[in-house]
């Protein structure tokens, strides 16, 4: 079937529209956007520049994409773009930036997202999937966040920075370092509390590796030695324990120029 295209939006004859995609009213669609099937433009939506929305998505009033992103480095120069996957929803006012022609030129966000309003991406992001951002929760320039990421409402997450799978930012927390995967952060600037122990239970995961996860995360951010003293005394007796290796993995591999977000050792 066609898209179903209200009279007072404007799109572009060479966007790419699948089948029973609705475009609502008072909405704008450039020629190099892409729609998958059912994705529905509740109304006032604008995309623009080479957007690539999967299928089963939803937008909803003065959702903005695709136009140039806000870094002065890029000239112009360069395709950039934004892939989205499958089954998104975006409700009022969010913003996705595509990237950029002196770093990476697609801005990606993966499947089953849910942005609520006024939340911000910004150039160069790579977003996993099931990852939510509450409302207004603003993502700098390059950052890097895994599957099953929860941001709380105003909060801030400074360029560069990367947050591992299932980590969850609480609210109005201002994030300037890498967060570990299921991590739990909170705060001015944001301080390591533990590990996201509701969001590992409502995942499924089992007693067990949760017990092991507090006992190695306990080991790798104790007051005694340093950090990479406790990371090869956790290498040594988690080695067995995929979870847990994939926090010290995450640590080892710090991104260039940012630090560990750590806990409150005074404590």
């Amino acid at each position: 079937m066609t898209a179903l295209i209200h009279p007072t939006s404007i799109v572009d004859p060479a966007a790419k529209l699948g089948d029973n995609v609705e475009v609502g009213p008072f909405c704008t669609v450039g020629p190099s956007v892409e729609l998958g099937d059912r994705t529905k433009l509740v109304s006032h939506v604008t995309l623009d520049g080479h957007t690539k929305i999967g299928a089963d998505c939803l937008l909803y009033p003065q959702v903005s994409m695709g136009y140039p992103p806000q870094d002065f480095k890029h000239k112009g120069k360069a395709k950039i773009g934004i892939e989205i996957g499958d089954r998104c929803t975006f409700r009022e006012m969010v913003n996705i930036h595509p990237g950029t022609d002196v770093g990476k030129p697609v801005t990606r966000i993966g499947t089953d997202c849910y942005f609520m309003v006024g939340s911000h991406i910004a150039h160069e992001c790579q977003v996993g999937h099931h990852v939510t951002l509450s409302n207004y929760a603003q993502v700098g320039g390059n950052v890097t966040i895994g599957d099953y990421v929860t941001l709380g409402g105003v909060c801030a997450v400074h360029q560069h920075t990367r947050i591992g799978h299932y980590a969850f930012i609480a609210g109005m927390a201002l994030v300037t370092n890498d967060v570990i995967p299921y991590g739990l952060v909170m705060g001015n600037a944001a301080q390591l509390q533990g590990l996201n122990i509701v969001g590992l239970k409502r995942r499924g995961f089992d007693r067990s590796q949760i017990h092991r996860m507090r006992a190695a995360y306990r080991q790798l951010f104790a007051y005694e030695g340093t950090l990479a003293e406790r990371i090869e005394d956790a290498t040594r007796l988690y080695a067995d324990e995929p979870l847990v290796m994939e926090i010290i993995a995450f640590i080892q591999a710090q991104s260039s120029g940012r630090n560990l977000t750590m806990p409150d050792m005074r404590r």
